[in-house]
């Protein structure tokens, strides 16, 4: 009952699941379905109280207009083998499709609908857009069920208004992520270690500014890194620079100190003249983070970082982290983000919690050959798990707490 408590008996009932479903897809082929599955069990749960299911769900970004590339089409069929029953697809969102298709289901059966960003008023700022549009999937549904933790950042039609429009309930999906987060926020345990990665510091500002006050480690790696090297007077040659950022980075480097939070940054990169593309082969180069050549741009962080950050992490009881060490698809710049990664398995393996913050981070463990079991929780919200850790109100959650 934990997916849907508090929704009483959905059996015959129409329920709407807005579940995460936007996994990364080459042509139609699905290359990370660890969304899907995160999904499952709710829908599952759902289905087997003998609710009619309606799952709604977005996949990259349309502008507010169907595109074939961002068909939700394969996912569906791909849902429909993971659940091991039939799940019928709508080719529009709320039209002629999406109506007859729920109309047309049975108690436990499963339908998808067509992906929700090719309606318009599902992104709109406008409220009234927004809303009519919610008021449009409302009656396609008796009950709503909110299980994309990868949108509660998000005040969009089908996670936030939909909500104020039919009874509704938190899905174990959201709720699992929420508990996680929570315990990486209320009291976690000692030492909590954080490890940054990703291109650019503007994303992960907030999040910084509050684990300054909550973590004891907080590791910076990825192409972040340069802006904070530069920060120390470092040259970062044709490395990612953010250079209106260099004074807030400088700033964090000092209220770090006074705090007594540790920043650690890295003692040596991994460099190449060019970003890897498939034209040339990479010629990476190990260089002190004092010698990074003016012709040259850092792609990862070097071996002797990637044994501190080890380090640190192993050591560690709490350990969250989001955005790879460099740029972990070539395999020549790798290296960083895979000993991060098996950094946090030893801490999973000793007992404490590691959680790897969705996004970038999440692709990066399974393309490296870890398993998803290895760590104590992978996100599938990215996005929605750095806001919940800036101290940020997240739409979706708030609905649901009414």
């Amino acid at each position: 009952m934990g997916a849907y408590a508090g929704l009483g008996e959905v059996s015959g009932k129409r329920v709407l699941v807005r579940s995460d479903l936007n996994v990364p897809l080459d042509g139609t082929t699905i290359t990370d379905e660890g969304r899907i599955r995160a999904s499952l069990p709710t829908i599952r749960a759902l289905a087997e109280a003998g609710a009619r299911v309606v799952v709604t769900a977005h996949l990259g970004r349309p502008k507010g207009a169907p595109e074939e590339r961002y068909s939700l089409r394969p996912v569906a069929a791909r849902l429909g083998d993971l659940l091991g029953r039939d799940v019928e697809f709508a080719t529009d969102t709320v039209g002629a499709s999406a109506q007859e298709v729920v109309a047309g289901l049975e108690d436990g059966q499963v339908a998808v609908l067509e992906n929700v960003r090719f309606n318009p008023g599902e992104t709109s700022k406008d409220d009234t857009e927004r809303g009519a549009f919610a008021d449009q999937l409302a009656t396609l549904a008796d009950a709503f069920v909110s299980d994309g933790f990868g949108v509660v950042h998000r005040k969009q039609a089908s996670v936030y208004d939909v909500a104020q429009r039919l009874p509704h309930a938190m899905g174990g999906l959201v709720a699992a992520e929420l508990e996680v987060m929570r315990r990486l926020t209320e009291d976690p345990a000692r030492p909590y270690a954080v490890v940054l990665g990703g291109s650019k510091v503007s994303d992960k500002l907030g999040v910084i500014d509050n684990l300054i006050q909550k973590a004891d480690e907080l590791l910076i790696g990825g192409g972040m890194v340069f802006t904070f090297l530069a920060a120390q007077g470092h040259g970062v040659g044709k490395s990612l620079l953010e250079e209106d950022q260099v004074d807030v980075c400088r700033e964090y480097l000092v209220r770090a100190e006074e705090a007594g939070v540790r920043i650690v940054l890295p003692t040596d990169v991994v460099v190449d003249t060019a970003f890897p593309s498939g034209d040339r082969e990479p010629e990476p180069q190990v260089v002190p983070i004092d010698a990074i050549p003016d012709d040259s741009i850092g792609l990862d962080i070097g071996p002797d970082s990637g044994r501190a950050f080890a380090e640190v992490v192993a050591g560690a009881a709490t350990v969250f982290w989001n955005g790879p060490m460099g740029v972990f698809e070539t395999p020549a710049f790798a290296d960083g983000t895979r000993a991060v990664a098996e950094a946090l398995t030893e801490v999973t393996a000793k007992g404490g919690l590691s959680v790897v913050g969705g996004g970038d981070s999440a692709a990066a463990v399974r393309k490296l050959g870890f398993a998803d079991d290895a760590f104590g929780h992978i996100s599938t919200g990215g996005g929605a798990s750095l806001e919940f850790l800036e101290g940020k109100t997240l739409p979706g959650i708030a609905v649901l707490e009414d």
